[in-house]
C-alpha cells in the first residue's frame, strides 16, 4: 500500500468519527473536535500503527481504530499548542486554528475530549484483550508526565534561555520523539509482535523522530507560509531553543541524513518488508511541509 492509499483509508475511517445529528445538544463539541481531526495533515502516526502492524503479521483493518486513536491524542495535541496560553498561533494546515473559530473554551475542550476518545477508540478495537492493553499502555507512556506533556512544559519554561543540546535533546524526545515511538510499538502491538520487533520499531521512530524535529526547525527557518501552512519565523519570535540556532543549517542537514539512514538500518534484522517504512523515513527527511 502507498502512502496515499494509507492516508485515504485513515481519513475515512476518521471521517466516521463523532458524528452527531442537530438534535444533539453536544454537537457543537463534536463539530469542534472534527474540524481539526479532519483537517488533513500527513497522518504519518496513523501510518505507523498500519504499517508496523501488517509487517508484523497483523490485520489492518482491525488495527485501524488504534490508528485513528493515535491520530486523536495528535489532534488533541495541536489545538492545544495553538492556544493563546501555549503558541498563540491563528494557522493549522492552512486554515485557521481551532480556538480562531469555536472560541478558546470550546478549543480546550475539544482536544480534552479527543484525548479520552482517542484511548476509548483503543480500547474497543476488536483485538485479543492483551494486544488492546499494551497498545493503550504505550500510548499513555508517551503523552503524559514523562512524555509529550512533560516535554512541552520543558519547551515552555525553556523559552528565553539558552540551553544546552542534551537540554533540547530531552525536550524533543518526550515533545516530539516519545507519540512517533508510541507509533511504532503500538502497531507491533496491534500485531502481537515479538519483544524483538517492539524494540526495533522504538528505535526506528526515535530515529525519525528526532529528524523529524530538525527538519521542523529547518522549515520555520527556511520554509515560507504557503508551503508550511502556518506562521513562519515563530521559533524566533518566542525565543525558542532549536536545532538551528544551536547547530547551524548544515549539520542539522547532516545529522538527518544520519538520523534518516540508521532508521531504515534498524529495520533490517527484525522484519523482512521494510520498503515502505524506509520510503517514508526518505519522504519525511525531504519534506517541505
Amino acid at each position: 500500500m502507498t502512502q496515499n492509499e494509507y492516508r485515504e483509508k485513515i481519513d475515512k475511517a476518521l471521517e466516521s468519527c463523532f458524528v452527531l445529528d442537530d438534535s444533539q445538544s453536544i454537537k457543537g463539541l463534536a463539530e469542534s473536535m472534527r474540524y481539526s481531526l479532519l483537517s488533513g495533515g500527513k497522518r504519518i502516526r496513523p501510518m505507523l500503527v498500519l504499517e508496523f502492524c501488517r509487517i508484523a503479521g497483523g490485520d489492518i483493518d482491525l488495527a485501524m481504530p488504534v490508528a485513528c486513536g493515535i491520530e486523536m491524542l495528535h489532534t488533541y495535541s495541536l489545538i492545544h499548542d495553538d492556544l493563546p496560553c501555549m503558541d498563540n498561533d491563528e494557522l493549522r494546515r492552512g486554515r485557521p486554528t481551532n480556538h480562531m473559530v469555536f472560541g478558546e473554551c470550546t478549543a480546550t475542550l475539544a482536544g480534552d475530549a479527543l484525548q479520552s476518545e482517542a484511548f476509548a477508540s483503543i480500547l474497543h478495537a476488536d483485538l485479543p484483550a492483551s494486544r488492546r492493553v499494551l497498545c493503550a499502555e504505550c500510548l499513555a507512556d508517551a503523552v503524559g508526565l514523562d512524555g509529550m506533556c512533560g516535554g512541552q512544559y520543558l519547551d515552555m519554561i525553556g523559552e528565553g534561555k539558552l540551553l544546552s543540546e542534551t537540554e533540547l535533546n530531552d525536550i524533543i524526545t518526550r515533545k516530539t520523539g516519545d507519540l512517533l515511538i508510541a507509533a511504532c510499538r503500538m502497531g507491533v502491538a496491534a500485531a502481537g509482535g515479538s519483544a524483538k520487533q517492539l524494540e526495533a520499531a522504538a528505535y526506528y521512530g526515535a530515529y525519525i523522530g528526532y529528524a523529524f524535529q530538525i527538519v521542523d526547525d529547518m522549515l520555520d527557518v527556511l520554509s515560507t507560509v504557503e508551503e508550511l501552512g502556518k506562521p513562519i519565523g515563530s521559533d524566533a519570535e518566542e525565543h525558542k531553543n532549536t536545532f538551528m540556532t544551536l547547530l547551524g543549517e548544515e549539520e542539522c542537514r547532516r545529522r538527518v541524513q544520519k538520523l534518516t539512514d540508521e532508521a531504515k538500518n534498524i529495520l533490517q534484522s527484525c522484519f523482512d518488508d521494510t520498503a515502505f517504512l524506509c520510503e517514508l523515513a526518505d519522504t519525511l527527511a525531504e519534506r517541505m511541509h
